[in-house]
């Protein structure tokens, strides 16, 4: 085996990291190292003092390590991130980056399962080490929870009609990898858009898997304690669900609601935004594919 994991060109590269408006010396975050390819840029900004302090939950990821003194590489997921920076003597850093989603070595890795492409078992876990999986939610979860899942995290109106032929299936036996799915949901796949389709299934199953809403808020909320003041938060979301939760905070500290006013009828704000939306340009979405759905936000805490 390798030691390096065959990683693809991380997304909007420079101006994730020119979001960070890297100083030297600061202290700097990267909570989805994957690859590498973001930290990298990051330390070829910092001087002999700076540090850069990067999260990965999967193992995969330890392989592309980088061999600095200035760099340490935390295997745990980014919804701790507090608590392994105290761990670790920091209590404040200058800018923190975030490249949500799945990696694309782990859309590639097909017994992984996060790929509609193969034929794989139903997994889907970020982190190994975990005990749900794919294949748990479709064949233990009570049909109202596939319900939920397929209708929040995949946004598909027909969830419930779904949730109840997946259920009705798997009791005359288990539905054990991504070809029995497809075939169980087959009559919800029209050959036109089965792909799009399949990928809502596919993204709804492996958010609840991985509790990346639950793990994002946490880390969102996280972020505002660990920032230094005048430090980023630099964040690339891929759907929906993530950009508005990340576009929520930032634009007020909060998820739901909206913060209280004082008497004069003003509201103290966490951060400032400094670019309410980036993407990628068609030049890059033509080199890297991956990139064609992402947006990124950056914002600096007051």
């Amino acid at each position: 085996m390798t030691t390096k994991m065959e990683y693809h060109n991380p997304v909007l590269l420079k101006e994730t990291v020119d979001g960070l408006n890297i100083k030297p010396d600061g202290i700097y975050v990267d909570v989805t190292f994957g690859g590498g390819g973001h930290s990298r840029e990051i330390i070829s900004r910092l001087g002999e003092n700076g540090r850069l302090i990067a999260f990965d939950q999967d193992e995969d990821a330890l392989r592309n390590a980088i061999q600095d003194d200035r760099f340490l590489l935390i295997n745990e997921n980014f919804r701790n991130i507090k608590r392994f920076l105290r761990f670790h003597g920091i209590k404040q850093v200058d800018g923190i980056l975030a490249d949500l989603g799945v990696s694309s070595h782990q859309f590639d890795v097909a017994e992984r399962g996060f790929s509609t492409r193969f034929e794989a078992e139903l997994d889907m876990r970020m982190n190994q080490k975990d005990e749900l999986s794919a294949y748990h939610v479709i064949n233990e979860y009570e049909e109202q929870d596939i319900k939920r899942v397929l209708m929040s995290y995949g946004e598909l109106k027909n969830g419930g009609a779904m949730a109840n032929v997946i259920v009705n299936a798997r009791r005359d036996a288990k539905i054990k990898n991504s070809e029995q799915l497809k075939a169980v949901l087959s009559k919800f796949l029209p050959a036109h858009k089965s792909n799009k389709i399949l990928a809502q299934i596919y993204q709804a199953i492996r958010i609840e898997v991985n509790q990346e809403m639950e793990a994002l808020k946490e880390f969102l909320e996280q972020s505002l304690e660990i920032l230094a003041p005048k430090g980023r938060l630099s964040v690339i979301s891929y759907h929906s669900l993530e950009d508005r939760l990340v576009k929520r905070f930032m634009r007020n500290g909060m998820f739901e609601g909206e913060p209280e006013r004082d008497f004069f009828g003003n509201f103290e704000v966490p951060f400032q935004i400094i670019e309410k939306l980036i993407v990628p340009t068609a030049q890059e979405i033509a080199i890297n594919n991956r990139a064609r759905s992402a947006k990124l936000r950056v914002a600096e805490k007051k």
